[in-house]
């Protein structure tokens, strides 16, 4: 963003500013009050909007909680979906709705942890009473709160805050004028903090130290692609060349993965997080396939928006179409992690 939008933005970013620290602070003081589940909760946020890795992270933590034998729910916003209120996208035995409906988050989350009972609503305590008053001979014995840290009025045992190193937020301004959510000392209000996406440990090192929190739980995490997946066109085998397809936030993270994993990224087509892909755009990257004998390969979360749309999907088809599936593995903290998510339902 240049200087001069920045400025000319600054007004709304005070009025933003303003508007959180009045809200934080009401809470902080009890005058707005925060509201109980009755179960365990446990938060995953971020305070910068886009690409941080919180998606992979809840996922994560719900599959470390059915390892163990207990029944997590997810509770999510269900950003930039068609629906409004409360929708019920899993019940743990059928997925219900589809990425439109629930949002790409949620739509991946539900396919990925298919006896997972998955909620989206915008408001969080209308969520939880839906859960426990149609789920009441089922209760969950965890809900996972995905996007967390900002909904305050749900009280939550553990609160998660995931930091992407590959862009760290040490230059931001607030939303707005850039792209944090909150200021950068709210991150003392986390109990634990996860650096995402490390690439280089002594830079991670280095971010850690200018975190603006002292003694805190910190774990550090990498990102690792699988093989690439097929889901639409001719089957052939494993991609060697191809145009990188994605609408997420953060993007470049998901090229790297791709030359991580020794494919050629021939072109890249990026889009802003949860866009919908033009038809018009998608033809002409079909002709570019076809004439250049290359396969396209999108991120797994816009997969899942891929599957609601049906003309896009009958355009891809005419040339090999992958998604690159990831998942986040703890290098640093492990037992902290697992120690942290057992105290919060104990």
């Amino acid at each position: 963003m240049d200087n001069v939008l920045r400025i000319l933005l600054a007004p709304a970013a005070f009025l933003y500013t303003s508007v959180i620290f009045a809200r934080n602070r009401l809470f902080d003081l009890g005058i707005l009050q925060r509201y109980e589940a009755g179960i365990p909760v446990v938060s995953v946020g971020n305070i910068n909007a886009g690409g941080t890795g919180k998606t992979p992270l809840v996922d994560l933590v719900v599959k470390y909680y059915s390892s163990r034998g207990l029944k997590p729910a997810i509770l999510s916003r269900g950003y930039k979906r068609t629906t409004k209120g409360v929708r019920l996208v899993s019940d743990g035995r059928r997925i219900l709705l589809g990425s439109r409906e629930a949002g790409d988050e949620s739509a991946m989350l539900a396919h990925k942890n298919p006896a997972t009972i998955v909620v989206v609503a915008e408001k969080r305590k209308d969520g939880v009473d839906f859960i426990t008053e149609h789920l009441a001979g089922k209760l969950p014995d965890v809900l996972v709160l995905d996007d967390g840290f900002q909904h305050r009025q749900l009280d939550r045992n553990l609160d998660i805050v995931v930091i992407n190193t590959a862009a760290p937020f040490f230059e931001e301004r607030l939303i707005p004028a850039g792209r944090l959510r909150e200021p950068r000392e709210n991150l003392d209000r986390a109990d634990l903090i996860v650096l995402s996406k490390i690439t280089d440990t002594a830079k991670a090192d280095i971010l850690a130290k200018k975190l603006p929190v002292k003694g805190k739980p910190l774990v550090k995490t990498v990102t690792r692609p699988g093989k690439p997946v097929h889901f639409a066109g001719p089957d052939n085998p494993p991609p060697e060349r191809v145009i990188a397809l994605a609408g997420i936030g953060q993007p470049e993270g998901f090229v790297a993965s791709l030359e991580q994993g020794g494919i050629q990224v021939v072109s890249q087509e990026f889009f802003p997080d949860h866009a919908n892909f033009p038809v018009k755009k998608m033809r002409s990257l079909v002709e570019h396939a076809l004439q250049d004998a290359l396969s396209i390969v999108t991120t797994e979360k816009d997969y899942f928006r891929l599957l609601s749309n049906r003309s896009i999907l009958e355009t891809l088809s005419q040339v090999p179409c992958f998604y690159l599936p990831i998942k986040i593995e703890i290098i640093e903290g492990q037992k902290l992690f697992e120690s942290m998510l057992d105290q919060a339902v104990s």
